[in-house]
C-alpha cells in the first residue's frame, strides 16, 4: 500500500507519495509530468493527514519561499534500479544553484573514459527521477550547457533554475530566455 497527498505549489499542484507506513517518500511529482507515479508498483490512496506528507510541505514552503532548507530533513526513499538509485544520491550532491552535465554525474559515479556512454544511461535515469525537486533533476544541463528535457515541462526547470539562482544557459538563437 502506498499514500498520496496534494500540495500547493506555485507551478501548480504536486502529488507527494509515500511507502504503506508513511515513512519515507518515495514520489514527487508536478500535474501531467512524464513518468507520473511511474515508479509505485499500484495506485497510491489518498491520505493527507500523514506526518511524512506534514513535513514534505513545510519543506516545500519554505523552499519556494526562497530558503535552502536540507533535503536531508525528509526521508526519502525512491524506488528504482542499483544504477539509477546511484544517480539520484548523485544528483542529491548537486548543490542549490549550480548545475552540472549528464557527463560529469557520469564520472561522478565513475564511468572514467566510458563517461560519454555512460551519459545516456544517467539521462535515463535523470528522467525518471520519481522525486521531483528534493532530488534535483531540474540542476542537469546538457554538455553545451543549454536547457535539456525534464519530465515537468522546460518551463518548471527553467522557473526553479531561476528560483535558485542557478546559472543559466543560454537561450536558443533568436529567443529570449
Amino acid at each position: 500500500m502506498f499514500y498520496s497527498t496534494l500540495c500547493p505549489s506555485p507551478l501548480g499542484p504536486l502529488t507527494l507519495a509515500c511507502d504503506g507506513e508513511g515513512r519515507a517518500l518515495v514520489g514527487l511529482w508536478f500535474q501531467g509530468q512524464r513518468y507520473f507515479g511511474g515508479s509505485l508498483p499500484q495506485p497510491p490512496e489518498v491520505r493527507d493527514d500523514l506526518p511524512v506528507f506534514r513535513a514534505a510541505r513545510l519543506w516545500l514552503e519554505r523552499y519556494f519561499a526562497g530558503e535552502r532548507p536540507p533535503v536531508a530533513d525528509l526521508p526519502l526513499a525512491p524506488m528504482g534500479t542499483p544504477f539509477r538509485q546511484a544517480v539520484w544520491a548523485a544528483l542529491g550532491r548537486v548543490p542549490y544553484g549550480q548545475v552540472t552535465t549528464y557527463g560529469q554525474l557520469a564520472h561522478a559515479l565513475g564511468a572514467g573514459e566510458a563517461a560519454g556512454a555512460w551519459s545516456r544511461a544517467v539521462g535515463g535515469a535523470v528522467a525518471h527521477n520519481p522525486i521531483s525537486i528534493l532530488i534535483p533533476c531540474h540542476r542537469v544541463v546538457g554538455a553545451d550547457g543549454r536547457l535539456t528535457g525534464y519530465a515537468a515541462g522546460l518551463d518548471k526547470k527553467l522557473w526553479l533554475l531561476r528560483h535558485e539562482s542557478a546559472p543559466l544557459p543560454p537561450p536558443p538563437a533568436g529567443r529570449a530566455p
